[in-house]
C-alpha cells in the first residue's frame, strides 16, 4: 500500500513537471519563414522539402503561377488589385505597395514569432519592394529580424543598383541581414550548370535556416541558446556565410578553413566583424573536441572581442565527413560602399 504522505509527493512532483514543461514550451522561440518573390518562394519551397522542425514557412509573390507551385505552411497571393496575380514587372514600387496591400494577413501569420527570417532575391519588384517594405512593418516590435538575401551578379548593371539601395535600406530596418553575392558564389560553383549552380544559394540559405531553427528548437549535440544569438544578431546591420566540407583526417579543420576562404560577400576585413556564428554537423562518429576545434579556428581569424556562439549536430549521412557553416555579423563590405555613391530608388515608395 502506497501511504497519504508517498501519495502527495508523487502528485507534487508530476505538478512539478508539468510546470517546468510548460515553462520549456512558452520560453520556447517560435520561428518563421517567410519567402517574398520568385527566390524568396523558391528557398522556402527548398526548406518544406527537407523538412524544418519547429519554424514556420509562409510564401508571398505577386505572379500567382509561381506560388501555385511553391511548397509552404502558408502561400499568400499579395498585391492582387494592384498587380492582378500577374507579378510587379521588375517595378520596385509595385513590390512595396503590394505587400502594404497584404501586409495585415503577413503580419497576422507572424504573430508569436519571435524570430523571422525573411528571404528574397534582390534586384526585381516583388521581391525587392516586399522584403524592405516587410522589414519596415516588423520594426518596433518585439521580433529578431534576420533577412537573407541574394544579388545580383555585377554584369546586371541595373539590378545590382537596385539591390545595392535595398541592402542600404535592410540594414537599417533588420536586425541582421545575411547577403549572397551571385558573383562570389559563381566562383565557388562556376562548374556546375547555371541551373544547378543558380540552385546553391537556395540551398545555402535553406542549410542556414534550416540548421539554426533545429538546433534552437530541438536536442542537438550543442544549443543554440535565444540569448546568445539575440547578442550577435540584434542590430548588426551586414553578415556574410561560408560554408566548408571537410573529410578524413581533420575534416573539421579542412571545413572550417573551406568556410572561412569561401565567404560569398565581399567583406573588407573579417577581424573588424562583430561575431560570428558556427554551425557543425557531423556523423555518428564526430567527437566533442572536433566541434571545440571548430570554434577555436575561428577565433584565430577575428578579434579577441569577438562574440562567438556555436551549435552542434549529429547527421548520420555525414559519416567520415563534417560540414561547417560561419556567419560573421557586424561586417564591412563593398557592397554598402557601392550603395552609398548610387541614388536610391527606394526613398520616396515607402508609406
Amino acid at each position: 500500500m502506497i501511504s497519504m504522505e508517498e501519495q502527495q509527493l508523487d502528485l507534487s512532483r508530476k505538478l512539478e513537471d508539468e510546470k517546468i514543461e510548460q515553462y520549456a514550451r512558452l520560453s520556447m522561440p517560435r520561428i518563421a519563414l517567410v519567402g517574398i518573390g520568385g527566390a524568396g518562394c523558391n528557398i522556402v519551397s527548398w526548406v518544406k522539402e527537407r523538412g524544418m522542425i519547429g519554424g514556420r514557412l509562409l510564401s508571398l509573390n505577386t505572379d500567382a503561377n509561381h506560388l501555385a507551385i511553391s511548397k509552404a505552411d502558408r502561400r499568400i497571393l499579395i498585391g492582387e488589385k494592384i498587380c492582378g496575380g500577374l507579378g510587379c514587372g521588375g517595378y520596385v514600387k509595385k513590390g512595396e505597395q503590394a505587400l502594404a496591400e497584404n501586409a495585415k494577413d503577413v503580419l497576422k501569420e507572424l504573430g508569436n514569432a519571435r524570430i523571422v527570417f525573411i528571404a528574397a532575391g534582390l534586384g526585381g519588384g516583388t521581391g525587392t519592394g516586399g522584403i524592405v517594405k516587410l522589414s519596415e512593418a516588423l520594426q518596433g516590435t518585439d521580433k529578431l529580424v534576420i533577412g537573407v538575401v541574394t544579388l545580383p551578379f555585377d554584369i546586371e548593371r541595373v539590378r545590382r543598383k537596385t539591390a545595392r539601395d535595398a541592402i542600404e535600406s535592410l540594414v537599417h530596418t533588420c536586425d541582421t541581414v545575411v547577403a549572397i553575392d551571385n558573383t562570389k558564389l559563381a566562383r565557388v560553383a562556376g562548374n556546375l550548370p547555371v541551373k544547378q549552380a543558380l540552385g546553391v544559394a537556395n540551398e545555402l540559405i535553406g542549410l542556414f535556416v534550416k540548421d539554426t531553427t533545429e538546433t534552437i528548437t530541438t536536442a542537438s549535440l550543442i544549443n543554440i541558446d535565444y540569448a546568445d544569438l539575440k547578442v550577435i544578431i540584434e542590430k548588426r546591420g551586414l553578415a556574410c556565410i561560408g560554408v566548408g566540407y571537410g573529410e578524413g583526417e581533420d575534416r573539421v579543420g579542412k571545413a572550417v578553413k573551406n568556410a572561412i576562404d569561401s565567404q560569398l560577400l565581399d567583406v573588407s576585413d573579417v577581424t573588424k566583424s562583430y561575431g560570428a556564428l558556427i554551425h557543425v554537423s557531423g556523423g555518428e562518429d564526430m567527437r566533442l573536441e572536433e566541434v571545440m576545434k571548430a570554434g577555436e579556428m575561428v577565433t584565430r581569424y577575428l578579434s579577441p572581442a569577438a562574440k562567438i556562439i556555436w551549435g552542434a549536430r549529429i547527421n548520420p549521412a555525414l559519416e567520415g565527413r563534417a560540414h561547417v557553416m560561419v556567419i560573421l555579423t557586424g561586417v564591412e563590405s563593398s557592397i554598402q560602399k557601392e550603395g552609398q555613391r548610387s541614388l536610391n530608388p527606394l526613398k520616396g515608395f515607402r508609406s
